[in-house]
């Protein structure tokens, strides 16, 4: 099958899971921070634009999202991605006005390798106006090192993820040592560090790598996999947990195609429950 073929095949999927599958809106996303808030669990809540959104109805439903919460549940984040608001600062700072108004601080996605570079200077620019911003950083990329640099004294909350888009040059050959690489470069920081994996090793790992060194830290999860032994992990080393939860129409679009791709992940959530 040729790319183009497969590519056109995914789109078409995914837009028949996003017309028979409505995603999460904000209000139910508001209600889901609220209640993660009663549990002791703190909230990320990132918008899945549909297929065909447009800059415009990415402001209005993240504006949607802050007048849900109005300021009622403390620490909670609004992820988003810059490539679809054009890496557009009046853009962002629609979004990132309302969202800082009700204490939401505004974290950008990882995408692709190409957009990393403009994705920080927005992060950048976003603490400057706004005190805070967020950015994750992808341990596959050669290039994450450096940026881990960039950023580490800077007041931005940072999420180390594995990664999910390879690096064009060549991806890091042991991915957990990776991770960990960066957990040593920002350990000591004052600012969050997020260590966003299901592996109870690796988090066990990394949360005292960065517990030893008095870095402000939490285990971030993401809603729909399997979270039982790593959250046990965060549990007995006194540190809070975070929940990735996503909404918008493009959400269930997006996990449907991940479904597909990893077909392991039925046998990995039945493994972690029992």
């Amino acid at each position: 099958m040729s790319a183009g073929i497969g590519t056109k095949l995914r789109v078409a999927f995914s837009r028949t899971v996003e017309a028979v599958a409505p995603a999460p809106d904000a209000a139910a996303a508001a209600r889901a921070a609220v209640s993660l808030h009663g549990g002791g669990i703190a909230a990320t809540l990132s918008y899945f634009p549909a297929w065909d959104g447009v800059p415009d109805g990415i402001v209005t439903a993240c504006g949607a999202l802050s007048r849900a919460l109005n300021g009622t549940v403390p620490g909670t984040c609004l992820a988003i991605k810059a490539s679809p608001l054009h890496f557009d600062k009046d853009l962002l700072r629609a979004v990132a006005t309302p969202a800082s108004a009700v204490g939401m601080t505004v974290v950008f996605d990882a995408l692709t390798h190409a957009q990393a570079g403009p994705t920080l200077d927005l992060v950048e620019w976003l603490a400057g106006e706004y005190g805070t911003s967020g950015t994750a950083l992808p341990a596959r990329w050669q290039r994450s090192a450096a940026d881990a640099e960039r950023l580490r004294d800077a007041p931005v909350r940072i999420r180390l993820v594995k990664g999910e888009w390879a690096d064009p040059d060549s991806d890091a050959g042991d991915l957990s040592a990776a991770f960990l690489e960066l957990v040593h470069l920002l350990a000591g920081r004052s600012a969050p560090v997020g260590v966003a994996t299901h592996d109870p090793a690796l988090a066990r790992a990394a949360l005292e790598i960065l517990k030893a060194s008095g870095t402000p830290c939490e285990l971030e999860q993401l809603r729909g996999l399997p979270m039982k032994r790593s959250s046990r992990v965060a549990g007995e080393l006194g540190v809070p947990v975070r929940l990735y939860w996503p909404f918008g129409p493009g959400w269930w679009p997006y996990a449907a195609e991940k479904l597909v791709e990893r077909p392991y992940l039925p046998k990995w959530w039945m493994q972690d429950r029992f």
